[in-house]
């Protein structure tokens, strides 16, 4: 059992076993669901919602536990956050970003809210204000993340060594914009969260 879980592949692929377990189930005792559109459309939003935990979870991770505990962490143990843990969180962080947004944008198509969606429901008589609003939110802090927070972070920690002349004040400056648009991206995320909830879930 420790060797099992101790290999995060065998994790996920079991994790993904006990879906086909749970469908298998439910289609014996209930009913198989039909693949056709409202499959997939209910595929796409499970996996907008998968990778939207790992992307929002990893932006909490950074700003109320690794940020705030760095100034407790003795010198000599800071590399180990800095160049092995961070650069790997950072790569799951970016990528969440990019499949929550990819996926989103798909879900919206799907849904047939695309283009009243981006209007903030101006064209639905504001049906899909607030999901446009959730939508925007998440569109910049997907922007922050891709072309503000990982540049810098790259450039602080010099990441796969593409920065290795930087001196240290231009280091503590990119390390300095990259933590103060994480926490914008933190603070958006609040309205953001509200906002997707809301737009099924209005009382």
């Amino acid at each position: 059992m420790a060797a099992f879980f101790s290999n995060l592949r065998n994790t996920v692929t079991a994790g993904v076993v006990l879906i086909i377990a749970v469908i298998i189930l439910v289609g014996i005792t209930v009913k198989f669901p039909t693949f056709g559109h409202d499959w997939f459309l209910f595929l796409i939003r499970a996996l907008h919602i998968l990778s939207g935990i790992m992307w929002i979870g990893l932006l909490y991770y950074f700003n109320f536990v690794s940020t705030p505990s760095m100034p407790k962490i003795p010198d000599e143990q800071k590399p180990a956050l800095s160049k092995v843990i961070t650069p790997t969180a950072l790569f799951w962080f970016r990528w969440g970003a990019m499949s929550t947004i990819i996926f989103g944008l798909l879900l919206a198509l799907m849904n047939g809210y695309l283009v009243d969606a981006i209007l903030i429901g101006i064209t639905d008589k504001g049906n899909s204000t607030m999901i446009g609003i959730g939508m925007w939110l998440g569109t910049i802090m997907w922007f922050n993340v891709w072309f503000v927070i990982w540049p810098n972070q790259q450039r602080a920690l010099n990441i796969n060594n593409a920065y290795p002349n930087l001196d240290a004040a231009a280091k503590a400056a990119s390390a300095k914009t990259a933590g103060q648009f994480s926490r914008i991206n933190t603070l958006l995320s609040i309205p953001m969260l509200f906002c997707m909830a809301a737009a099924t879930h209005w009382p």
